[in-house]
């Protein structure tokens, strides 16, 4: 049996299929989220499924759930911080402050605050040390037209990202980072049929099955603790993001 991971955004879309995943290759998995219903779904017939409704904007919530998964399992060895929101869109001169607060709060505090409470569990547990995986974007390389809160965030959990990976080592703690385009999932069905492009044309993007994203966390996960995939890009192969073109 493999370790002990918390999933964060884990009763939908990436989310839900990293979970299904890891809990395939027989981790004990924490799935975090919003909608407990959602949850219980991922989780139903699954007896290491561990459903535990979770706001990652919240410290005091986040706080709560990384007791609740040690006082379950006993450690935590991964964290995979997935729970995102696309934000507002528009020009930047058209973005409400509120949207833009809201954005920062779920994509970059929410991962701060779950990787500052993994990030303790693993360096006071024995043995010690673990993994955390980011979840980047293809945004976190080049952005979308009228994506400046959604971009701006994920730019910051690179920075997030190499900052973990620097502090970690001391402590037995890699961690790395996942940046996805286009994969299938209630998100991003919008993109199959149309997307706004640098152009400022309107043009579907192709997709690829979620699975493959899924199974890549699983590889990195799976690493010992002595080798990281530091960052790992996967995108439908006609995706238009190599300069947006």
């Amino acid at each position: 049996m493999n370790g002990v991971a918390v999933v964060t955004g884990a009763g939908s879309g990436i989310g839900a299929a990293v979970a299904g995943a890891l809990l395939d290759a027989g981790w004990r998995v924490a799935l975090a989220g919003r909608r407990a219903a959602k949850l219980d779904g991922v989780a139903a017939g699954r007896a290491d499924a561990y459903p535990v409704g979770t706001d990652v904007t919240d410290p005091e919530s986040v706080a709560a759930l990384f007791a609740a998964v040690r006082d379950r399992w006993g450690r935590v060895d991964l964290l995979v911080n997935n729970a995102g929101t696309f934000g507002p869109a528009g020009t930047v001169d058209e973005i409400a402050v509120e949207d833009w607060n809201d954005a920062v709060a779920v994509n970059l505090t929410g991962s701060f605050l779950c990787a500052r409470a993994a990030f303790a569990a693993m360096r006071e547990q024995r043995p010690q040390g673990g993994r955390i995986i980011n979840n980047g974007s293809i945004s976190a390389h080049v952005p979308r037209p009228g994506s400046a809160a959604y971009t701006a965030t994920k730019h910051a959990i690179t920075g997030l990202t190499k900052s973990l990976s620097l502090d970690g080592r001391a402590h037995g703690i890699a961690c790395g980072q996942i940046d996805i385009g286009n994969a299938a999932t209630d998100m991003t069905a919008g993109i199959a049929t149309g997307a706004k492009q640098a152009d400022g044309t309107v043009r579907p993007e192709a997709t690829f099955d979620v699975a493959h994203v899924a199974g890549a966390v699983v590889h990195m996960a799976g690493l010992p603790l002595t080798a990281n995939v530091q960052f790992l890009t996967i995108a439908a192969t006609t995706m238009p993001w190599l300069g947006r073109g």
